[in-house]
């Protein structure tokens, strides 16, 4: 944001997250036959009266290595174009330099969106705060990964990025957090220079026919494979002055900073998106 701007635990994080969701929603499931119809015909209830065999759920083949995309993903990012983004002023084809397979944010062009929209996904994320990182505060390596960009400029719902190894900022500004509600568990920052990874699961909001709130957004997140947001109800959109709150919308874009801050640039690579139900 701007200055002014228990078994899955077991598992590596992609995995653990690959088992959240399915791009392609299953069909209804078949009912198991309850325990009581066993009683009402006169016998006991046995295993098979709980065990269902139908939908099969789709194969969905995982990355070759922990951070790459799985065969169900939507690639945004795979080092060589920006076919998937525009600029968020003008929706003009994204200017961000590509370079040896990474994005580097141009803060004179300003931020970017993606030309997709999204309602609930999985999301996987790599960013690098560069070596020699000036500033401090919320003046250091300071971006943004939007989860719903919901207009121009800093609206929607951000995760915040910043170089928070060793730099002390208020705690939910910081890296990992929802900016300005929802500090990280932990910090999990690497040192700059290093690449950190997000991956998150985003429950976009539901909306009444009149507007109102129906179902508030969730969001989950780790933060180099470490747990920093579990299940947190948002407040509404990102607000950098009062408190924040929901104005309805439907699909949205994910939208990438570019923070006005003097500090170097930082840098972007390995995004892609999971569509989930």
């Amino acid at each position: 944001m701007r200055t002014r701007f228990f078994s899955l635990l077991a598992l590596p994080a992609a995995g653990a997250l690959t088992l959240l969701g399915c791009a392609q929603k299953p069909a209804p499931q078949s009912a198991p036959a309850p325990a009581t119809t066993a009683a009402a015909a006169g016998r006991q209830p046995r295993p098979e009266d709980t065990e269902y065999y139908t939908p099969v759920p789709p194969v969905v083949t995982p990355g070759a290595t922990y951070g790459m995309p799985p065969s169900d993903a939507v690639v945004l990012f795979g080092g060589s174009d920006l076919n998937e983004w525009v600029q968020l002023r003008d929706k003009s084809p994204a200017k961000w330099p590509v370079a040896d397979g990474v994005l580097t944010v141009d803060k004179k062009a300003g931020g970017i969106e993606t030309k997709r929209s999204f309602t609930n996904y999985q999301l996987h994320i790599e960013w690098r705060i560069p070596v020699g990182i000036t500033g401090s505060g919320q003046a250091r390596g300071n971006s943004g990964v939007f989860l719903a960009s919901t207009g121009p400029g800093d609206a929607g719902y951000e995760l915040q990025v910043l170089d928070s190894y060793n730099n002390k900022t208020y705690v939910n500004g910081q890296a990992g957090s929802i900016y300005k509600q929802s500090p990280p568990l932990v910090n999990a920052m690497r040192p700059p220079g290093e690449w950190q990874t997000y991956d998150v699961i985003w429950t976009a909001p539901v909306f009444n026919a009149d507007g109102t709130l129906k179902t508030p957004a969730y969001v989950t997140a780790l933060h180099n494979n470490v747990l920093v947001q579990n299940h947190f109800e948002v407040k509404g959109t990102t607000m950098y002055i009062g408190a924040p709150k929901y104005t309805p919308h439907g699909a949205t874009p994910i939208k990438l900073q570019a923070h006005g801050d003097p500090s170097p640039p930082i840098s972007f690579r390995n995004i892609w998106i999971r569509p989930l139900p």
